[in-house]
């Protein structure tokens, strides 16, 4: 495992990606844990942090520039609290094949109200019932989820069910659960 430092973060390849969006390519250095990001001056609109063996997102600085956080191939099984506050920007989180489990992790991304795209897919999560409406109903802003645009029926549906029983959103532990009658 590789640490991540202000030498990797230099020496990492940087570039302007196709869609014109600075770029800092971290992926498969092996890196254990997100630090240093300080280094990076915010000069980037991206960091792609795929391939790597991070288990918690977390410990960004003040990046007021990041739009787009590439976190696939990873060991991610929690999302740390306040990111909306070091990742203002953020618009585009990939969290494809990691190890989130529960839906109740999850719900730290209901705060960043600038997240647009979200993907998690092969995610132990995705296997639970009623996933997709869990994710659109505590992150509302989403409107691509999956790769998939969130629909308007969808949105109806989470609130049709909502308004069907005032209990759906009942939270126990870290688990959702939809209550029947």
């Amino acid at each position: 495992m590789v640490k991540l430092t202000a030498e990797l973060i230099e020496q990492a390849a940087q570039y302007t990606n196709a869609v014109r969006d600075r770029e800092l390519d971290l992926r498969g250095y092996k890196i254990p844990v997100i630090e240093n990001l300080g280094a990076t001056l915010d000069q980037f609109d991206a960091i792609d942090f795929s391939d790597n063996e991070i288990r918690k997102l977390d410990g960004f600085p003040l990046l007021r520039r990041l739009k787009t956080l590439l976190m696939n191939n990873n060991r991610i099984c929690r999302i740390g609290e306040n990111l909306e506050q070091a990742l203002p920007s953020l618009t585009e989180l990939i969290l494809t094949n990691n190890n989130i489990a529960e839906l109740g992790e999850l719900d730290p991304l209901s705060t960043i109200k600038s997240l647009t795209y979200l993907s998690i897919l092969r995610n132990p999560v995705t296997n639970k019932k009623h996933y997709r409406l869990y994710v659109i109903h505590k992150v509302p802003q989403v409107r691509v989820l999956d790769f998939q645009k969130v629909k308007l029926k969808t949105s109806r549906e989470r609130n049709e069910r909502l308004q069907q029983s005032p209990l759906l959103s009942v939270e126990c532990g870290k688990e959702f659960f939809l209550l029947e009658h």
